[in-house]
């Protein structure tokens, strides 16, 4: 069974992927500076489950199918590219137009299960996180391909994700740092909309190249 040296190689090797800026972390900062902790907290939830799919893909033994199958990566690369770019459209349109915070908490309790849904989604729409789970896993797994070395792997990652989140979403929802964004809401809300251009141009293009 795995040893918890190769399990803590594993941990940071996913911490590292985890905690990088792209477009779940960039999406996870602004819901919280934008909607405060609580939809921050339902929101970075779905992202880590949404990550929580790769990764069972992963060491389930599909994500080295999923490599190897180039049609169906490339579809799946062009649902999370058309995804993302649908996001930079709702985020640019959220910069022209200023609501009232007020309003936006009034509604906040009844939409927790769409926020959950929206992170979910966005994560679970990337195929290349698939390919971020095997580099994690292949960093201490070596020798260890027993059932229950896959799991801890997995429950390990999984643990490093759900903390990455939570700290994304407690960080950001400070309320220095949500007043600043209001202040920058504009600027902020069209800084995310072009990350997530580039990031679904960025898959759109990956899979017309077939790669």
């Amino acid at each position: 069974m795995i040893d918890a040296l190769s399990l803590l190689t594993i941990g940071f090797a996913f911490f590292v992927v985890a905690v990088s800026p792209g477009p779940a972390t960039l999406s996870n900062a602004t819901v919280a500076m934008s909607k405060g902790r609580k939809v921050a907290l339902v929101y970075g939830f779905g992202l880590s489950s949404g990550m929580f799919l790769w990764g069972v893909v992963a060491v389930s033994g599909m994500g080295a199918v999923l490599q190897s199958s180039v049609y169906l990566l490339m579809v799946l690369k062009v649902l999370g590219g058309l995804y993302l770019l649908r996001l930079a459209y709702v985020s640019f349109k959220a910069s022209l137009h200023v609501e009232e915070q007020q309003s936006m908490l009034q509604i906040q309790a009844s939409s927790y299960g769409k926020w959950f849904m929206r992170g979910f989604i966005l994560n679970s729409s990337n195929p290349k996180t698939v390919v971020a789970w095997m580099a994690a896993l292949s960093m201490g797994m070596q020798g260890h391909n027993d059932v229950m070395s896959l799991i801890l792997a997995l429950l390990t990652c999984m643990l490093v994700g759900y903390l990455v989140n939570i700290m994304y979403s407690l960080v950001f929802s400070v309320k220095g740092i949500m007043g600043i964004y209001q202040k920058c809401r504009q600027w902020v809300e069209r800084a995310a909309a072009g990350m997530f251009a580039l990031a679904g141009l960025g898959l759109l293009k990956s899979a017309l190249n077939r790669s």
